[in-house]
This record gives C-alpha cells, structure tokens and sequence, in this order.
C-alpha cells in the first residue's frame, strides 16, 4: 500500500500546497476539457468549502480510486481528477437530477470518470454491482445544501429569494416542505425545528403555522413561510434571519438527512481498501456528532453496508483510526461565511 500522511501538522502542510496549486490545477481542467461558458462560471462561483484541506485529508495519488459521494457542481470531483490522471477512477454520486446532468456534462466524456445519480446511501450497493468494493482509496462527503441549490429560488432551500417551498433535494421523489408542513401535527412541527434546528421559539413557530394554514389556505412558498416565522419570533432582529434556523431544520426533516448518514458512512467503509481515507465535511453539529461517533464506534461490530445497524453477534469489521478534525482557516471564514460551521473529519480504514 502506499504511503499517507498520518499526522495533522502533514495534512496542513499538503493542504497548503493544495492552496497554491489549486488556481492551475483548475485552470488546466477547463482547458482540457471545454464546457459551455456559462458552466465554467458556475464552477468557478460555487467553490467548495475547505477544498485544499479535504483533498489533502484524502492523500490523492495518480493512478488512485475515489469516490466524491456529494457531486454538487464537481469543485472537489475537478481537483480530484486533476491529481489523479487517466490512469486513476473518479465514482461520483448525487441524488439532485440537475447535479448529475451537470456532471455528465462536465466529465462524462472521460472514461475514468462516472456519475451515478441516485443517493451516497447506494455507494455500497453499486460497488458490489461495479466490482469496486474494497478497492477505494478515499471517500469525500460535503454534507449538506449546495450553494447552487441555495441559489436557485426554484428549489425553495432559501428564504432569499421567493420561491416555490419544495426542499427536497431529489424534487422527483418524496414530499415537498409545503406538502409536509400542509398536513403536519403542531406538535411534530415543533420537534422538527427543536431537534434539526435547536428553534428555542419552537412551539410559537409551530403554532402560527397550523394558525395560518387554516385560516389562509396551504403554505406555498418560501417568502410566505419566512414572512410567518419572522412575525411568531419575539424581540428584536438580530444578524441572523428569524427562519434561518426553520428552514434548515425543515429542510434536513424533508431529506432524512441525520438518518441517512449513519448508513451512508457504514456503506463508505466498507467500499475502502485497507488505508483507504474517509473524509467528512459537515456543517451542523448534529452531522459531526454522528460522523464523530461512527469513526470511534466502527470497529466494535460488523454493520450492515445498507443500513449501518450493527450485525447481531458479529465481530469487528470495517475498524477505522481517526486522523484527526480541521477547520477553515481566517482567509477562508473571511472571504466565505458559509464555511464557518464548517468541521472536516478525517479517518483511515485499518487493515
């Protein structure tokens, strides 16, 4: 097996040298392989949070096998074969139609690339179904909204803009938020926002939301939905929107976001070859609690690869060491507030 930078002092540094080379690296992955101006920009707009950190915490080789399990635009998917070379394999993964379209039109054309548009819960169920289980190098999560996702009034994630209230990151399966909020207790309303969102002001948003769905008619878009928030939460307005917290608690009910994780990373391992890197970027603490305990607790029983329950008698199986956690640095947090709840977890798969 290859040698990996074990040490955080070492992954700093390679992340440093990410950060330098990163402009060229992106720019010589444009040039060769051409996309339509307007897609080039959005590349270029959305790029990801602790980019440099997480492709440094994966210990990228030439000729090495990955999985992006959160393709979103391909900032990390790009970098990623850019260090790799034809010679290595890039699996990408994405629930959202518009990303794997995206992804399809950006890299399709390249034979060591290839995206599979459904959920990071399948990566374990397609590597049986592609023979490439067991074989990875590393697995990179960047949990979570997209900012092209926020972006998009049409996809109803931001109060920003008025749109339809629909959240869910696949729009072709599953409920909307309006539909869920449309036939929701007030009580299951009120725990949703308590425990996704930590809403202190749970039970009074709750409240004005039955109140004005019976009295108004169906909550259909996000300008609605935040303009009722806004007027249910007390005393004076701070930097932070008042349905700030709501929508992301709504937003992570709709897509089984925390539920899906537990068996998402138990599938991420098992896909890893001895060595093999995992890597987490989340941005609630809720995510990094979950990604927290599952590198600590891997190794006590075998899990399931599907749904991440632990097998009933078995003995350790997929055992992982963690490398440690990093942050974004000032540069990063000034020019780019998304990034400042931003965490990356870092573990490696134990032979």
């Amino acid at each position: 097996m290859h040698s990996r930078p074990s040490s955080l002092a070492n992954l700093r540094g390679d992340a440093h040298r990410y950060i330098q080379t990163s402009a060229r690296i992106s720019a010589g992955i444009c040039a060769t392989f051409p996309a339509a101006p307007s897609a080039v920009e959005a590349m270029n707009a959305h790029r990801p949070v602790m980019l440099a950190q997480a492709l440094a915490g994966l210990a990228l080789r030439a000729g090495g096998r990955y999985v992006d399990a959160t393709f979103g635009r391909g900032g990390h998917s790009a970098e990623i074969l850019a260090a790799i070379g034809e010679s290595g394999q890039l699996h990408a993964f994405d629930q959202d139609p518009q990303a794997a379209q995206y992804a399809q039109m950006r890299f399709g054309t390249r034979a060591n690339f290839r995206i599979h548009a459904c959920s990071f819960e399948r990566i374990a169920e397609i590597a049986q179904v592609e023979g490439f289980a067991g074989q990875i190098d590393g697995v990179l999560f960047d949990l979570g909204v997209s900012s092209p996702q926020l972006d998009d009034a049409g996809r109803g994630f931001s109060f920003l803009r008025d749109g339809p209230l629909d959240m869910r990151m696949d729009p072709r399966a599953g409920e909307s938020a309006a539909e869920w909020l449309d036939k929701a207790r007030e009580r299951d309303i009120a725990d949703v926002l308590w425990r996704l969102g930590e809403e202190r002001h749970s039970r009074r948003i709750a409240r004005a939301v039955v109140r004005e769905r019976m009295s108004a008619g169906r909550i259909e878009t996000t300008g609605r939905l935040a303009d009722i928030i806004a007027a249910a939460v007390p005393g004076p307005r701070g930097r932070i929107h008042p349905a700030t917290r709501s929508f992301q608690a709504i937003r992570i009910h709709i897509n089984r976001e925390l539920e899906m994780l537990p068996a998402a990373l138990a599938a991420a391992a098992s896909v890893l070859a001895p060595g093999g890197r995992l890597c987490v970027i989340s941005f609630h603490s809720l995510e990094d609690r979950i990604v927290k305990r599952y590198i600590r607790d891997a190794g006590l029983s075998e899990r399931d690869p599907v749904t991440g329950a632990a097998v009933p008698g078995s003995g350790p199986a997929v055992a992982l060491k963690s490398i440690g956690r990093v942050f974004p640095d000032d540069e990063e947090t000034a020019s780019n507030p998304r990034s400042r709840s931003a965490v990356l977890r870092i573990a490696e798969r134990l032979p």
